[in-house]
């Protein structure tokens, strides 16, 4: 059997202040394999987004690990955390978090041109194209709607071709028909280029499309399938 992309041992997650300590998350243990499409579903505060940050190793767990294409993640300095989400990590958020003062085409070659590719406008452009938005390169985020921005910041995720791909609640702010569509992509995008996919959502709709949905309740794994 071959290793899993991700490896979720044993994590913790408390914050402490004068109050008192908060458990955030308790115990997580979990692994997926490459291609899988997972869903972490549970009610608000439950530590969904937490989770989320941690696997992307953009916060750290109290205790426990979490492997990365076999690597853990927290055994790495924070440059080479960094490094190794450039490689293998994309990110699709509800807020888009798309460069302003770029253009559609110059959000997409950022993380390229940051990895020092060469064909940087080539492939962005290509991506583009293949998120229906080839006539709107030169569009800045300001004029582009909704759903024209997340799929920009789909293009941006997908067009470094990474091993995992992390999405927090990324239809969230869009209506119903534009969601259904940002969604097909993500999934279309999955098969198309083997990324595996890993959703936080509060849409029971999506969590049913994927193959694994890991339940948080209270911090802790309350289900998986």
């Amino acid at each position: 059997m071959s290793e899993p992309i991700i490896s979720v041992e044993h994590v913790h997650k408390s914050v402490t202040d004068s109050t008192g300590t908060l458990d955030i998350l308790r115990d997580i243990d979990f692994s997926l394999s490459r291609r899988e499409t997972a869903a972490i579903v549970g009610a608000s505060g439950s530590g969904k987004s937490t989770l989320l940050s941690i696997i992307a190793g953009l916060d750290t767990p109290t205790r426990g690990t979490v492997r990365l294409a076999g690597q853990d993640l927290f055994a790495l300095d924070e440059d080479a955390r960094a490094e190794l989400r450039a490689r293998q990590v994309g990110f699709v958020f509800q807020s888009f978090q798309l460069m302003g003062n770029l253009t559609a085409l110059e959000n997409v070659m950022l993380p390229l041109e940051l990895a020092g590719r060469k064909d940087a406008r080539k492939a962005a452009t290509e991506m583009l194209g293949r998120v229906g938005l080839g006539e709107r390169l030169g569009h800045y985020p300001k004029v582009l709607s909704g759903g024209e921005q997340q799929r920009v910041a789909l293009a941006r995720a997908f067009v470094v071709q990474p091993a995992v791909l992390l999405a927090d609640e990324p239809t969230g702010s869009l209506d119903f028909a534009t969601g259904e569509t940002v969604m097909q992509l993500m999934f279309d995008l999955n098969q198309e280029l083997g990324t595996t996919l890993v959703l936080v959502t509060h849409d029971r709709g999506i969590a049913e499309r994927c193959r694994r949905r890991i339940t948080i309740e209270a911090g802790r794994v309350a289900e998986a399938t």
